[in-house]
């Protein structure tokens, strides 16, 4: 089992020139767990995960890893606790996957050491916890979309950190490879420990998977706890601007999000509407008319 590690913001500001991304936010992260990241787009949800993994500094507030500002941890210090696996990363052409794998054992090897046999065994158990062995010898660019993902994460192991951040991991992927990857990564929390820190678009993914859920808006924290105590009506319409209806997941008794379209309501619910409407317009036109 991994060592659980605290992380946590701050008072965090960030941004890219003038523009003001995230704004004096402030955050904490379960050690052991798997965390969420959900809110439109540009809230600053992939924007907070570059900061925490130290590739952002701040404007002002802070990152803490156990309590020690990341940005003042040395950086091979800080890869061997913790990884990030960034949106849709592109790996060297004609790379094979044991060698990319073995990539991840850099921040584990000084300037002019040399490979040694843990290095192997370190990217063997990579390889075999992401159920890739098989592809050790395929050049990556030959692989399917949810193999690529399952290498990649292959490589964040073989770095052996107990923190893993992911932006978006299931992007371009189709809904059996996310559920394929999603998998791998409640595996990985439930038999190592790994704390897990995810970026999601899908609610009902974030919800079915994540113990702990980060609702962002505008920058800035509107929510944060379980699925349950997040992923509410009041929620979903103030982070996104959507109204919804939430119900039981009937799979995994996490709360399900059901969109509410104005095309796609059942017929009773949009009669009954339109019947209210009706109602509340002669009302109005008989005011009229008794004054």
């Amino acid at each position: 089992m991994t060592t659980a590690h605290s992380l946590a913001a701050e008072g965090l500001s960030l941004g890219y020139g003038d523009r003001v991304v995230i704004d004096s936010l402030d955050l904490a992260v379960p050690p052991g767990l798997i965390t969420a990241i959900v809110g439109a787009n540009a809230c600053g949800k992939s924007t907070l995960l570059r900061s925490m993994s130290r590739l952002l500094a701040p404007r002002s507030g802070r990152v803490l890893l156990d309590g020690e500002e990341v940005h003042r941890i040395p950086a091979r210090q800080l890869a061997r606790t913790l990884g990030l696996l960034p949106q849709s990363p592109v790996a060297p052409e004609g790379i094979v996957v044991s060698d990319l794998v073995g990539r991840g054992r850099h921040p584990h090897q000084g300037m002019f050491s040399r490979w040694k046999a843990e290095d192997d065994a370190a990217v063997a158990a990579a390889l075999e916890a992401t159920g890739t062995t098989a592809l050790a010898d395929r050049p990556v660019d030959e692989l399917s979309g949810g193999q690529r993902q399952r290498v990649w994460i292959a490589m964040a192991l073989a770095q052996h950190t107990d923190v893993l951040l992911l932006d978006e991991p299931t992007t371009f992927l189709d809904a059996s490879h996310q559920v394929e990857v999603l998998d791998l990564l409640t595996d990985l929390n439930a038999t190592r420990g790994t704390t897990v820190v995810m970026v999601l678009h899908d609610l009902n993914l974030a919800a079915r998977y994540a113990d702990h859920v980060l609702a962002l808006t505008d920058g800035r924290l509107h929510a944060s706890g379980t699925p349950d105590e997040v992923l509410t009506e009041e929620t979903v319409r103030a982070v996104f601007g959507l109204d919804s209806r939430i119900i039981e997941d009937p799979v995994s008794g996490r709360p399900l999000m059901l969109p509410k379209g104005r095309h796609h309501v059942r017929d009773a619910e949009r009669g009954g509407r339109a019947a209210a409407e009706t109602r509340a317009a002669r009302g109005v036109r008989a005011g009229r008319s008794a004054g």
